[in-house]
């Protein structure tokens, strides 16, 4: 399965956005794009970059590949709606995304990692497919054997020291190592800081 292995932090900082929560501590003492010659690239600047720099910034955050986020992003604008709205759901309605929502997983690489690597049951059926979309009714919960690993007895911890935001559309229940979808996520309940119209205007061109 194709995925993006480079440094989280090094690309936090080539965004200037904070892509995963340890990125915070260290854009707060490291500023600015990464590289020997960083001072030489000047971010901002046209819009074409600003939308490049947008597009580059959501798929790093979801952590798709160009080809996936590409894909993704068409199957949106054909939809009824706003494009970047419905490119905005798709990506939090992901298996891994409501992992990593739900507090299952500090991170999205790491819900990534738990729903590849077989621990989680989708309506009674094991998966291992991280881009599964899930919809409204839907259960995703930890498969009987992943529940005796170190991990998941310790998921009430993991859960309560993730500090996540309450989400009207999926019910978390780290006792009974469950997640339910309730209904579909809201624009407004989106990670912070994205405007999804430069993406749609990035692959509008």
């Amino acid at each position: 399965m194709a995925r993006d292995i480079s440094p989280i932090v090094k690309q936090s900082r080539r965004e200037g956005y904070a892509l995963a929560p340890k990125a915070h501590k260290v854009m707060a003492k490291k500023s600015g794009i990464p590289g020997e010659h960083a001072d030489m690239r000047v971010r901002g600047g046209s819009l074409y970059l600003t939308q490049l720099r947008e597009k580059q910034k959501v798929r790093r955050l979801y952590g798709l590949l160009e080809k996936q986020f590409a894909k993704l992003m068409k199957e949106a604008a054909r939809a009824d709606g706003l494009a970047g709205e419905n490119l905005l759901q798709y990506l939090e309605r992901r298996a891994d995304n409501a992992v990593y929502r739900a507090g299952f997983a500090g991170t999205r690489r790491q819900a990534r990692q738990l729903v590849s690597h077989g621990h989680f049951l989708l309506n009674g059926r094991r998966i291992d497919i991280p881009s599964i979309r899930l919809k409204p009714g839907d259960v995703l919960e930890v498969r009987p054997k992943s529940q005796k690993s170190e991990y998941f007895k310790n998921l009430e911890s993991v859960v309560s020291g993730a500090a996540t935001t309450p989400l009207s559309w999926l019910k978390s229940d780290p006792k009974k190592m469950k997640i339910e979808i309730t209904s579909l996520p809201k624009r407004e309940e989106a990670e912070a800081g994205i405007n999804e119209q430069l993406i749609v205007e990035y692959y509008s061109r």
